[in-house]
C-alpha cells in the first residue's frame, strides 16, 4: 500500500511539473490552456501532442505550437519551485480544494495560483476595495474608515497592492485586526511598487497575497486589466472609493457587474475629476455608500452560510446575510437558531442556553431590526 502511495504522489507531482511548465509559456493565456487541458488527458498529453493535433484547438497556432513543443528552452520549472519554496509561497491549483469556488466559475480561471498566506472559508464575507492611484486626501481618509469597519465586522477586504486606494485599504484592514487578500498584476518576487514589499509581508501572515504570474514576471500595463477580474470574482460585493472616467477601478466594477455581484461607489464632490467615476456608477444603477451599514447591505443573502469565530461564549455562529455582521454575538447566536419555517421561543432558550428573559428582549431587538417576524406569540421565523 506504501509503494502505491509513493507513486501516486510521484504522478501528483509530475503532473503538477508539466501543468506549471504550460502556465509559465509565454503566449499561452488561461482560457487557452484551459482548452488545451479539456481536449487533451493531461498536461503531459499537451506536451508530447504533435502539431497537427495541437493546432486543431483553437486559438493555437504555428507560432504557439512551436512555443510548446521548445517549453523546456522558456521554462525553469526548477527555478520556480526553489523560489517559491524559499519564499513561503505555495501552488494553489485549480481542482484542489483550497482553490477558491469563487474564481474557479470564472470562463479564463487561472490552471494555478502562486500564493504567500492562504484562503479561508471566511473569505466568501469579502468585499474589494478599489480605487485610483493618485487618491485625494478625502479618498484617503474614506478607504481607511470603511477599511477598519469591515475589518471591525469580520469581512475580508480584498484589493490590488496599487498605490493609493488600494494601499490604504491595506493597511487599515491590518490595522482593525482584519484579514484582507492582496492580488498583483506581476510576480511575487517583483513587487509593485517596491515600497510595498513590508506590507506584502504582513498581509502574508494573516490574509493572502496572490498572482497567477511566475515569481519573476515583471508587472506589465496589460497585466492589471488581468488582475481586476480575480478581484471581482473573488469578492461578494466590489466597492469603488474614487475613480475618475478612465480608471482600472471601473474596469474591476464592470467585471464584478458582469459576475452578478453588487458594486458600491463612494460620492465625492461635483468638482473632483477623482469621483467623477463614482458618480457614473451611481448613475448607472451603482449603490451610493456612505456608511458600514451600506457596504454590508451590498454583501445580501449568502449562496451559503459562513461560520465566524466563536463568540464570548465560545459558540461558532454562523451569517447568512452581509447585515447580520452588524448584530452582536449574542443577537447573531439567536438568530441563527431561528429557521425560516418557524422555530417557538422555547426551543430557542433552550438550543442558546440562554434565560428566557434575555431571549425575548434579543428577538424584540431581532424584529425591529427586520431580521425576524412573529407567526404567533410563541413562534418566530426568519425573514
Amino acid at each position: 500500500m506504501q509503494r502505491s502511495n509513493d507513486r501516486d504522489d510521484a504522478t501528483r507531482e509530475d503532473d503538477l511539473r508539466d501543468l506549471l511548465q504550460l502556465v509559465l509559456l509565454p503566449g499561452l493565456g488561461p482560457r487557452t490552456l484551459t482548452e488545451l487541458l479539456r481536449v487533451f488527458d493531461s498536461p503531459a498529453e499537451v506536451l508530447r501532442a504533435d502539431g497537427a493535433k495541437l493546432k486543431s484547438v483553437s486559438g493555437i497556432g504555428d507560432k504557439l505550437v512551436h512555443t510548446i513543443q521548445t517549453s523546456a528552452d522558456h521554462v525553469d520549472v526548477d527555478d520556480v519551485l526553489h523560489w517559491c519554496e524559499h519564499h513561503e509561497a505555495h501552488l494553489v491549483v485549480r481542482g484542489d480544494d483550497d482553490y477558491p469556488e469563487s474564481i474557479d466559475q470564472l470562463d479564463d480561471a487561472p490552471p494555478i495560483l502562486f500564493v504567500q498566506g492562504d484562503f479561508r472559508a471566511t473569505d466568501l464575507v469579502s468585499v474589494a476595495i478599489v480605487g485610483t492611484r493618485h487618491a485625494t486626501p478625502y479618498g484617503l481618509q474614506q478607504s481607511r474608515r470603511l477599511a477598519i469597519d469591515l475589518a471591525n465586522a469580520g469581512v475580508t477586504v480584498i484589493s490590488g497592492m496599487a498605490r493609493g486606494i488600494d494601499t490604504s485599504a491595506h493597511r487599515a484592514t491590518l490595522e482593525g485586526g482584519g484579514r484582507t487578500i492582496a492580488f498583483l498584476g506581476g510576480g511575487l518576487g517583483r513587487m509593485y511598487p517596491a515600497e510595498n514589499q513590508s506590507l506584502a509581508d504582513q498581509i502574508s501572515a494573516s490574509g493572502a497575497v496572490v498572482s497567477e504570474y511566475a515569481p519573476f514576471a515583471k508587472p506589465k500595463s496589460g497585466c492589471f486589466p488581468q488582475r481586476n477580474r480575480l478581484i471581482a470574482a473573488m469578492s461578494a460585493a466590489t466597492l469603488v472609493i474614487e475613480a475618475p472616467t478612465r480608471s482600472g477601478a471601473l474596469i474591476t466594477a464592470r467585471l464584478a457587474s458582469e459576475l452578478g455581484r453588487n458594486v458600491g461607489a463612494l460620492p465625492g464632490s461635483v468638482v473632483s475629476r477623482s469621483s467623477r467615476g463614482c458618480h457614473e456608477l451611481i448613475r448607472d444603477g451603482a449603490t451610493l455608500v456612505q456608511h458600514i451599514d451600506d457596504v454590508l447591505e451590498l454583501l445580501g443573502p449568502m449562496a451559503t452560510s459562513v461560520s465566524t469565530v466563536a463568540d464570548e461564549l465560545d459558540h461558532d455562529v454562523e451569517v447568512r446575510a452581509g447585515r447580520e455582521l452588524l448584530l452582536n454575538d449574542i443577537e447573531r447566536r439567536v438568530l441563527a437558531a431561528v429557521d425560516v419555517q418557524g422555530t417557538s421561543i422555547d426551543a430557542l432558550t433552550s438550543a442558546c442556553d440562554l434565560p428566557a428573559s434575555r431571549v425575548a428582549a434579543v428577538l424584540s431587538i431581532l424584529e425591529v431590526k427586520s431580521h425576524i417576524r412573529r407567526l404567533s406569540g410563541q413562534y418566530v421565523a426568519r425573514v
